[in-house]
Parts: structure tokens; C-alpha cells; sequence
């Protein structure tokens, strides 16, 4: 093969690499919910990863807006040392019934803010809990987040799942995203086995980080091998030359 048109296919080749190498990165970059499964009537505790994106300041603040058409009766937090977390309790759009019980009220977002001292900095990220339900029978819920930084930029995470900035969501009824992460306690085992619950979504989270590590990994040695053997045919072609 010419050294021009071999030349073209491994430049090619280590584009390829490159953006299988950015491809994770990206997704691993969105505010999450884990697990983004749950039954309905049932009691979940969900896992919002929040990563900083920012390369010079950092995450002081996440607000995650909560469903008022479809509202969780019971909504708590689980503490995070150097943040202050407040839930937002506001009057509905329309009463709801739920299992017979007419509610007028309800909590309507809930807002994690850092402490003096304390950021989520570049190259970091943070999680933050909370305890939902019943789970309302619908199709899916998003749960549109607000991530605030320490230089005043604000980003919105309200997008569709193809958007740029995407909603974390809760699927219910309705079929999961491809790449969902596992699903919810049952109802009347949650309030029993809120610790075991707590270790399952921590244990799986890290599973996924680990696995984008892996997966980073893998991307750089595969660019690094196409990269050398780019080397070895340039130079070949200039001793021919």
C-alpha cells in the first residue's frame, strides 16, 4: 500500500480512537439519577451523581426540581457533610389523589448548597441522596437539576435525553434508557432496608465509575498502539524516500 493512502487510514484509525476515547467522558459527564428505575407505590432512594465540568471553579450548589403533577408524598434527605440541604414545600397546581387521600401540598424541589470552604472542584464529583414515595403510577419523571459554580455560571439540566444538557429521569412504567442502572426497593421493605439500599447504590455507582476507568483505559492503549504504529510507517516511508 502507498505510504500516502496508509498514511490516511491510520490517521483515520487514531481519529477513531479519539473519539471512542471522548465518547465515555461525555457521558459520564451528565447530573444522573441512580437508579433510574422504580416501581410504582414503592419507597426509592435515589443517588443524584453531580460531576464539575468546569475546569477552574467549582460546584457550589445543586437544585433538583420535583414533579407537582405527579408528587411524592414523602420526600427526606440524607445528610452530606459541608453541604446544607433544604426541601422546598410548595401549594399544587390542582389537588392529588393519592390512595384516597386528597393532597393540596407537597415538596417541590429540594436545594443541596455548599458550606464556606467547601466546593465540588475540577475533576471531582459528588453524590447526594434522598428517600422518595409511593412512586406515582406514570409513564416517567424527570427531575430537571440546576448545578450553580463558584464564578456564577449556571447550568440548566433540563434537556430531552438527546439534548446537550439532559434531565435526569426516573422511569416507571414507562421502558428505561438503554444504559439504566438497576432499580428500586419494594415499598415495604425500603424504610427497613434504607442502609442496605444506601450501600447497593453507592456499590453500583462505583461500578460504573470504575467501568468508564476501564473503558478509558482500553480507548488509550488502542490510540497509543495506532499512534506508534503511525510512527513506524512514517518513518519507514522517510528511509524509502
Amino acid at each position: 500500500m502507498p505510504i500516502n493512502k496508509t498514511t490516511r487510514a491510520l490517521t483515520a484509525l487514531i481519529a477513531g480512537g479519539v473519539l471512542a476515547l471522548a465518547a465515555p467522558l461525555a457521558a459520564s459527564a451528565h447530573v444522573s439519577v441512580s437508579p433510574d428505575q422504580a416501581e410504582p407505590g414503592s419507597y426509592s432512594l435515589l443517588t443524584f451523581r453531580v460531576p464539575n465540568e468546569s475546569e477552574t471553579a467549582g460546584t457550589i450548589a445543586l437544585s433538583v426540581a420535583l414533579p407537582t403533577d405527579t408528587p411524592f408524598a414523602s420526600v427526606s434527605v440524607e445528610p452530606v457533610d459541608g453541604w446544607t440541604a433544604t426541601v422546598n414545600r410548595g401549594a399544587l397546581p390542582e389537588p392529588v389523589d393519592q390512595n384516597g387521600t386528597e393532597i393540596t401540598e407537597a415538596a417541590t424541589s429540594i436545594t443541596w448548597q455548599a458550606d464556606e470552604g467547601t466546593q465540588i472542584d475540577p475533576g471531582e464529583f459528588q453524590r447526594f441522596a434522598i428517600s422518595v414515595g409511593p412512586v406515582p403510577e406514570t409513564g416517567s419523571i424527570a427531575l430537571p437539576a440546576t448545578q450553580t459554580y463558584s464564578d456564577g455560571e449556571v447550568v440548566e439540566w433540563a434537556d430531552d435525553a438527546d439534548g446537550e444538557y439532559p434531565a435526569p429521569v426516573l422511569y416507571v412504567t414507562d421502558a428505561p434508557a438503554a444504559d439504566h442502572h438497576g432499580g428500586a426497593a419494594d415499598g415495604d421493605d425500603a424504610a427497613a432496608d434504607a442502609d442496605d439500599d444506601s450501600a447497593t447504590v453507592t456499590a453500583s455507582s462505583t461500578s460504573s465509575d470504575d467501568g468508564v476507568a476501564r473503558g478509558l483505559g482500553i480507548a488509550a492503549l488502542v490510540v497509543a498502539a495506532l499512534a506508534l504504529v503511525f510512527a513506524g510507517y512514517s518513518a519507514f516511508g522517510r528511509r524509502k524516500a
